[in-house]
Parts: C-alpha cells; structure tokens; sequence
C-alpha cells in the first residue's frame, strides 16, 4: 500500500454508505479531477466538521476500484466560523 496526501475542495455532500462501523463517501475536486473517497476512521467527526466548499487535506491510500481511503484528514474551517 502506498499512502499518499490530497488537497482539494469538497464537491460533493457526504453519503452515509454503513451505519456500523460508519461508513462516508465524499467526492472531493483535486487539481480540477473529481476523486471518489471513502472515510471510515473517524468518520463521526469528519461528518461534524464537513461544510460545502471546505477545502481538505487527505492522506490516505487508492483501494483496487480506485477509490482514496482516508486515513487522516484536516478540514480548514471557513473565516466566519471561527469568528463566532
């Protein structure tokens, strides 16, 4: 398994796929090309802490259907939410 970092912008909304163990999938836009992602490890607060258009950084590993497995993952919250 190689691990590799993402950066990107959140496209899509997240989809519950398995209540248990939670299960998401989000499709994020990085360098301009949709990528299809899975969350597993804390999945509860990656959903918490998701807004449209969040900008992410991912690191993680591609499975066989070529779909990024996220194993770490940093969500910058936007201006006015930490202003409040």
């Amino acid at each position: 398994m190689k691990y590799e970092s993402l950066n990107g912008i959140l496209d899509s909304e997240a989809k519950i796929l398995k209540l248990n163990p939670l299960l998401l999938y989000v499709r994020v836009s990085a360098n301009g090309q949709p990528v299809n992602c899975l969350v597993s490890k804390h999945a509860l607060n990656f959903l918490y802490q998701l807004q449209h258009n969040s900008r992410l950084a991912l690191y993680g590993h591609y499975n066989s259907r070529k779909q990024f497995i996220i194993s770490k993952y940093m969500i910058t919250a936007p201006v006015n939410a930490v202003a409040i």
